[in-house]
């Protein structure tokens, strides 16, 4: 027999049977119908909830509607008394310019009232008349020359539209050309004067004559090749870096050279006069540059050739550069009877194949301006005088040691030269803030991707009060010194600080672009504000629509100590209502939903109010009509709004 079969271990696992089994799927079924019926009754009892939350959001909201629209007329009522400063201001300016001429009149210093045609022209006349006036005299002449042409300018920059007359408009500008030709005459008649003396003024080394005229608007150099010794074709003025290096055919001619430095442009013309739709917008036109240098030859029995520097203060025809420093041209003067006569370099008589080798280029060592800022190398451009705009092509070889100041380029024929720099460089700006400093004192902060510039303004003035580049304080001759605004946003741009975009700014600049309307009363708003509220730069301000602005708003009574965390309240404005917004500069997503406990109103005036303390509400109705207004014309002059 063999072995038995072991038993197998363990007990049988328990067959499910046929109705188990449809137990089990309708006790699974009933459980899911359960969950469903509980998800559907949660679901509904939340959506009642969230509709009642919204229903209540809504009927909030409609009476807050209700409440903002009942009490509108009243708020508008206010703003716009409050809004009476600004024709105020406008009738204290007209006051002040009536006032300036009775000032002149009584004054009787004989100097002319540029304003005046026939006193004008008797000066223009009388000053024709005189011959002979060396450079020293020009020059002291020059000051008051500069002056009339600057009260000229003023006068067409800032009185408004409808108390300028376009005779007037007609007259200014003529006697501006007037004045500016005949100060570009003297100086070549005192240079020929000087030239005629050049061998009576040599030097005993070189045996060749340098002379040297300072004066706060002009520095003449002139350079007189007595020797005519060909190894002499490297120029550099005594102390200065600023020269040349002129060719062999010039090395050994009878040459003289001048350069002419001063602070004025008279080679750009003469920028279009704002509109009545300009003034608040746009109101300067001019984007200058500090410095304008021409560089001009002289060839006669003598042959001569000379340098003129000019200062530049407006813009160049193409609006998308800004000439912030040197300028220069080459142009002739021979010295006949008639007087210095203008000489071609290279003659129009030489063949192309003689002009590269026998006629090459002039170069050129400029010493750049101390007070002029380029946050980029500068381009160098030359005056096209039948064009009337600036070009770059016949310069060659620029180089520039921004730290020595120094820029040296090579001329292919004579004419007056610039150094330009992008006009909107510094736009779109970066951030900014408006902090009250005092009374009727705010500060204005504008910071870009080169540079930080504070500026203050107190009543109808405004003053540079630091620049700083690389996050290092930079000095500028600018700081300390009160202007006008028109003069302010002049002196800024000469000096190459351009914060101030134009009508034509945004074609080469992607702005955020705001309505202007809401622009205009976001601006006017925040100046009636400025003497007791602070206003900064906000992220939020570049998503919302561009019938919105939205930027930050905070109490801050002039001679607070600076609060490191600031508490800052978010305002959106259309031009027609204001809220406080519920997110702040650190959420995730803009909304536009409304801050709790908090209303919708018609003005930022009335926004504020609701939770500032009377003592800064004291102060805003007691600003000073001028101050308002100076605060208004600089935050219309930047576009802070659009163009950050």
């Amino acid at each position: 027999m063999g072995p038995k079969a072991k038993k197998k271990s363990g007990s049988k696992k328990k067959r499910i049977t046929k109705a188990d089994q449809l137990k089990q799927l309708q006790e699974e079924e009933e459980r899911r119908q359960k969950e469903e019926e509980e998800a559907r009754v949660k679901y509904e009892k939340e959506e009642m909830e969230r509709l009642e939350i919204q229903r209540a959001e809504k009927e909030k909201l409609r009476k807050l509607e209700a409440k903002d629209l009942e009490r509108r007329n009243g708020e508008l009522e206010e703003l716009y008394l409050l809004e009476a400063c600004f024709p105020e201001a406008e009738k204290l300016k007209r006051g002040s310019r009536l006032l300036s001429q009775w000032k002149h009149y009584i004054q009787c210093d004989g100097s002319p009232d540029p304003s005046i045609s026939q006193e004008i022209n008797t000066f223009i006349s009388l000053w024709k008349e005189e011959t002979n006036e060396t450079f020293e005299a020009v020059t002291a002449k020059s000051k008051l020359v500069l002056n009339l042409i600057e009260k000229l300018k003023l006068i067409l920059l800032e009185t408004p539209s409808y108390d300028l007359q376009e005779k007037n408009i007609i007259q200014y500008q003529g006697s501006i050309l007037e004045l500016q030709e005949l100060l570009h005459l003297k100086f070549n008649i005192a240079t020929e004067i000087l030239l005629r003396q050049a061998s009576t003024l040599a030097d005993l080394d070189s045996g060749n004559m340098e002379k040297v005229i300072r004066d706060e608007n002009v520095t003449v150099y002139v350079w007189a090749n007595l020797k005519k010794n060909p190894r002499y074709r490297s120029i550099r003025f005594s102390e200065t870096q600023t020269g040349f290096e002129i060719p062999r055919i010039l090395a050994t001619s009878d040459i003289a050279l001048r350069l002419l430095h001063t602070r004025y442009d008279h080679v750009t013309p003469l920028g279009p006069v704002p509109t009545a739709s300009q003034e608040h917008t746009s109101t300067v036109t001019y984007f200058g540059k500090d410095e304008v240098k021409s560089v001009e030859a002289a060839v006669s029995k003598d042959v001569q050739e000379e340098y003129k520097e000019q200062e530049n203060e407006s813009n160049s025809v193409h609006e998308e550069e800004t000439k912030v420093d040197e300028q220069g041209g080459i142009e002739g003067q021979t010295i006949l009877k008639e007087g210095l006569q203008k000489y071609t370099y290279p003659p129009e008589t030489a063949e192309d194949f003689e002009t590269e080798n026998t006629f090459p280029p002039i170069e050129v060592m400029l010493e750049v301006h101390e007070n002029v800022i380029f946050f980029e190398n500068p381009m160098v451009a030359r005056w096209d005088a039948e064009g009337k705009h600036w070009k770059t092509d016949g310069i060659s070889n620029v180089s520039y040691k921004s730290e020595a100041r120094l820029i040296t380029f090579s001329l292919d024929t004579f004419g007056p030269v610039t150094l330009i720099q992008d006009a909107h460089v510094n736009m779109p700006y970066q951030s900014w803030e408006l902090r009250p400093l005092d009374v009727n004192k705010v500060l204005l902060t504008v910071t870009t991707v080169f540079t930080e510039i504070q500026i203050q303004i107190k009543e109808n003035l405004c003053m540079l009060a630091s620049i700083k580049l690389n996050n290092q304080k930079h000095s500028s001759i600018l700081e300390e010194k009160w202007m006008t605004p028109v003069s302010f946003i002049i002196a800024l741009k000469e000096a190459g600080l351009n914060i101030f975009p134009t009508g034509h700014s945004h074609f080469y600049v992607v702005i955020n672009y705001k309505l202007p309307l809401v622009e205009v009363k976001a601006y006017r708003q925040m100046a009636l504000l400025s003497s007791a509220f602070a206003f900064g730069w906000s992220k939020w301000n570049t998503v919302c629509n561009s019938d919105k602005v939205v930027f930050q708003v905070r109490e801050h009574l002039p001679k607070e100590e600076p609060i490191q965390n600031p508490n800052w309240t978010l305002l959106m404005f259309n031009g027609d209502r204001a809220q406080s917004l519920k997110i702040n500069e650190s959420s995730d997503a803009f909304s536009e939903a409304l801050k709790e406990e908090t209303e919708f109103h018609s003005t930022l005036y009335h926004m504020v109010k609701d939770f500032a303390s009377k003592e800064a509400m004291k102060k805003v109705r007691c600003s000073s009509c001028q101050f308002v207004d100076s605060v208004c014309h600089m935050l219309l002059s930047t576009r802070l709004l659009s163009y950050s």
